[in-house]
């Protein structure tokens, strides 16, 4: 999920204990990386979950746990820096999109967060988290009675059909692909040939793939085992359509919704007002609390703006908070010591790993590739995202949270060498006979993206790079960079695993197979070892065993292929207002839990 949101998996009913370095503490690797670019105040993150597991019945029924001390009713103002392009939920993957869509949005399943801080997968709009037989290839579903979309229709097997047939449709490019790929039976984007159309030509899946027996009964039907496919449906990706009211492309702007919230008005770029959901049932609902009567969510606040807004907790800002703005390099030293702000700060890590992708089909020599890795500076891009506030040297594309991270994985040095190697770079780049080749760099126009740019821009320059630099609204950023047929050569891309897997991560963003337009495989990679990898770690069904063959695939695809470099592990920090209630952190979401929250209301 590129910066893109995001869970875990193994077998139904059964505990999945989460192995690895789980305990994690806010300190760069190699030194410096703080706010001030010289280093900064360590401050450890949260623990995450010992373990997640797959709820039943029971667990799955509404309403949602209380939060101690909650009461209903009145208003959220949330802060954002990005409006969401997208609202259809086929089309939702990115974090800012992510976080809304939780809220108006609701699927087959759902993660939640409980009291005492345990993570399960809980049946949302089904009865359970599914109930699994023939080794893993068929799953089945129940919906629940008593749900309904915002309009007043009921959910029906008929509109979760149409739901996952829509998502092979040519339009839909944005969302996630694991369903439809295990639906196909295929690793590729050659998916799409298993209704090339999506329903909207008549055709539809067939029962052996995808079965509807009566109203309130899904089946899937898969040619391999996928014991992850709850934690999958768990995405808002997968939320629900409804068949009636789909208008195809129109309806990523005017979507109909299932949650506890809809949208009220929405004025893309500068705001957006949610509203309740008269039909939504919160006894139906096991992980929605819903307190607040509405959120008005604005657009357009920069780190720095929403700092300052949470900072001076006035007015508004006193019922505020954001579900993505962290805080900004500047002002985060300042939170840190005070402490009548910092304990309206909330932290922890995020799934995301920050890296400069590289195209490869235009960057082919090598050596070049292998100048850049050593050219861009990891202090000079963590810095720009607040530093130890804002992160951690990364020295792989496999996350601190997943199994088999290696904390003194370093194979170009750079862990050891923040401010990076020009001398090096510059020497392959003479070796190459490549000194002043030309580079098309893009990045949006996000401050912290923009500081971070300028950074690699100078360090590769200084290397013996003559860059171009160009630059997207945040909106459009990820569209942009999607485009096969390009003129880029380098961007940031950031990826998060949908669960506890690296088949979340390496597959999406390294297969060769799935190159097309809107897909993950920024750096255009395309190599027989990989893709053959792939197909034979996805048929490893012990959870170490495969965990320990994406690390080694991806330690391959660093060092042999040389597409990308990986610069930081993204940290999360949430401040709220004085008068806003149940913040707390979800390692799930990696943000704060937009459930949980609720207004303090005046007393008398």
């Amino acid at each position: 999920m590129s910066t893109r949101a995001p869970r875990r998996a193994r077998v139904a009913a059964v505990s999945l204990a989460i192995t690895g370095a789980l305990v994690l503490s806010a300190c760069s690797s190699g030194g410096g990386g703080g706010p001030d670019g010289e280093g900064g105040e360590d401050t450890a993150a949260p623990e995450t979950s010992a373990a997640i597991s797959f709820g039943d019945a029971e667990a799955s029924t509404g309403p949602a746990e209380e939060v101690p001390g909650a009461t209903p009713g009145g208003t959220v103002q949330v802060l954002q820096q990005t409006s969401p392009d997208h609202l259809d939920p086929a089309q939702i993957y990115v974090s800012h999109e992510s976080n809304l869509a939780r809220l108006i949005h609701r699927g087959l399943t759902y993660v939640r967060l409980d009291n005492e801080g345990n993570y399960t997968v809980v049946g949302d709009l089904a009865t359970d988290s599914g109930t699994v037989s023939d080794d893993g290839r068929t799953w089945t579903y129940t919906l629940k009675e008593d749900i309904f979309f915002n309009d007043g229709t009921p959910i029906t097997s008929a509109d979760l059909r149409h739901t996952f047939e829509r998502q092979f449709a040519p339009f839909i490019t944005q969302g996630p692909s694991y369903v439809q790929q295990w639906l196909a039976g295929t690793g590729g984007a050659d998916y799409r040939e298993l209704l090339p159309e999506g329903p909207y030509e008549g055709d539809h899946l067939p029962d052996s793939v995808l079965e509807t027996p009566d109203e309130r009964t899904i089946v899937f039907h898969f040619a391999e085992p996928q014991n992850d496919l709850p934690y999958a449906l768990a995405t808002p990706g997968y939320a629900v359509v409804s068949a009636e009211g789909d208008t195809q492309e129109a309806y990523d702007q005017d979507p109909v919704t299932s949650g506890p919230y809809q949208i009220e008005d929405f004025r893309s770029g500068r705001s957006m007002t949610l509203t309740r959901n008269e039909y939504w049932q919160p006894e139906t609902d096991p992980a929605r609390n819903a307190y607040p009567d509405s959120y008005e969510i604005s657009f357009g606040h920069s780190l720095e703006d929403s700092t300052a807004r949470l900072m001076a907790d006035n007015g508004d800002n006193q019922y505020a908070t954001s579900f993505n703005n962290g805080l900004d390099a500047g002002n985060g030293p300042t939170v840190m010591e005070d402490p009548a702000i910092r304990e309206r700060l909330i932290d922890g890590f995020q799934p995301y790993v920050a890296t400069l992708a590289i195209n490869t089909d235009r960057v082919t020599d090598e050596l070049v590739r292998e100048a850049i890795i050593r050219a861009v500076p990891l202090n000079g891009v963590l810095n720009a995202y607040g530093g130890t506030i804002g992160g951690q040297y990364a020295g792989g594309i496999i996350s601190p949270l997943l199994p088999g991270y290696q904390e003194d994985y370093d194979p170009f040095g750079k862990l050891a060498n923040p401010q990076g190697d020009i001398e090096g770079a510059r020497a392959l780049l003479e070796e190459a006979d490549a000194v002043g080749y030309r580079l098309n760099y893009v990045n949006n126009t996000a401050p912290e993206d923009q500081q971070a740019a300028v950074a690699i821009a100078d360090a590769l320059e200084s290397a013996g790079f003559d860059v171009n630099r160009t630059e997207v609204p945040p909106e459009t950023y990820y569209d942009t960079i999607g485009v096969v047929d390009s003129e880029l050569d380098i961007y940031r891309s950031s990826w998060g695993h949908d669960w506890l897997s690296a088949a979340t991560v390496i597959p999406p963003l390294f297969d060769g197979r799935q190159i097309q337009d809107g897909a993950s495989n920024y750096s255009h990679l395309n190599d027989e070892h990989v893709n053959s990898e792939i197909d034979r770690i996805r048929t490893i069904t012990d959870p170490a065993e495969a965990a320990a063959a994406w690390v080694e695939l991806s330690q391959y695809i660093q060092e042999e292929t040389l597409s990308f470099v990986p610069t930081f592990y993204y940290r999360q920090t949430i401040l709220h207002g004085s008068r806003i209630g149940g913040g707390v952190f979800n390692d799930d979401l990696g943000t704060i839990d937009m459930q949980r929250l609720y207004v303090i209301q005046d007393e008398g």
